[in-house]
Order: C-alpha cells, then sequence, then structure tokens
C-alpha cells in the first residue's frame, strides 16, 4: 500500500446536539490504518459526483490483507447512485470474497466532523461485514472517529440467508 502523511487531530468532545465525539486516541493509528485512510483519500479523488459535487471515498481492507477501493457514483436518477463504502463492500464480493471476511474499512468526505455512513452503507456494513467490522471515519482535515458496524446500526434488522 502507498503511505502517505495523515493529519490527525486531538478533539474534545462536541457538545452540539446530534454530533459525536472523535476518538481521544487517534495519535495511536497504525501504520496499517494511516494507509488505509491515505487509499480512502485516493478513491475519494475517482468519485462521479457531478450533480452533488461531493466526493466520498473508501478502502476496505480483508482479512487476508486485499484492499478494495470505492468512491460514490451518482447519476441523474439520484435513487441509481451507490455510496463509497457499498462501491469498495460491492468489488469485493464480485472478487469472491464472502460477508465477514473483512477487517476494516476506512470512509473519508469533505465534511465538517468525521464523515458518517449513510442509513443504506450501514445495514449493508452490518450485514457483509458483520456488527464486529472497524470503521474508520475521517474528513480531509484528519478528524478520525473509530467506532464498528454494530455500533453504527443498533437495534439492526436481520435475516439468515440460506
Amino acid at each position: 500500500m502507498a503511505t502517505q502523511a495523515v493529519r490527525i487531530v486531538r478533539q474534545g468532545a462536541i457538545t452540539q446536539p446530534g454530533r459525536f465525539c472523535v476518538s481521544p486516541d487517534t495519535e495511536k493509528l497504525s501504520m496499517q490504518d494511516q494507509e488505509l485512510i491515505a487509499l480512502a483519500n485516493q478513491a475519494r479523488e475517482k468519485a462521479y459526483a457531478p450533480y452533488s459535487r461531493f466526493l466520498v471515498g473508501a478502502a476496505l481492507l480483508t482479512k487476508d490483507g486485499k484492499v478494495f477501493q470505492g468512491c460514490n457514483v451518482e447519476n441523474a436518477s439520484y435513487g441509481l447512485c451507490n455510496c463509497a463504502e457499498r462501491t469498495a463492500l460491492f468489488s469485493a464480493i464480485a472478487a469472491g470474497y464472502r460477508p465477514r471476511e473483512f477487517e476494516k474499512i476506512a470512509v473519508t468526505g469533505n465534511t465538517e466532523a468525521p464523515i458518517a455512513p449513510c442509513g443504506a452503507c450501514r445495514q449493508v456494513l452490518l450485514e457483509l461485514g458483520g456488527p464486529e467490522l472497524e470503521i474508520i471515519l475521517t474528513n480531509l482535515k484528519g478528524d478520525i472517529k473509530t467506532t464498528s458496524a454494530g455500533e453504527q446500526l443498533p437495534d439492526a434488522f436481520y435475516l439468515q440467508p440460506d
């Protein structure tokens, strides 16, 4: 994986309603996590977002060490758009990986606080990654929040596939 410097900002709790805290342990990110964030930033640059101009990138690490990048892809019919997180996960599934064969995913966008996945992505992250899937949320300023798929979608909807 290509390495790139990642600026890590330490922040305290954000007290505005509806906002979340940035992890106080961000300076402890592993080199692997920093590389994953760099790859998510790289994927962001490939996004096709001519309508919203809101570019999002993701980098998904499999348990055997392979990385799948994803970016958001828009369409004039907004219902046909796809988010970066789902693009990365769907690419991995299309390449032969099965649900829960993923270790972590980094997601980035140009947001004030670390980006937050949409509801559809939270459901897909949970089903394909499992509740323990580590999620690293970041932004272009270098703010970082680490969480899990289970934390992102409490009281989730589950079906048992055949």
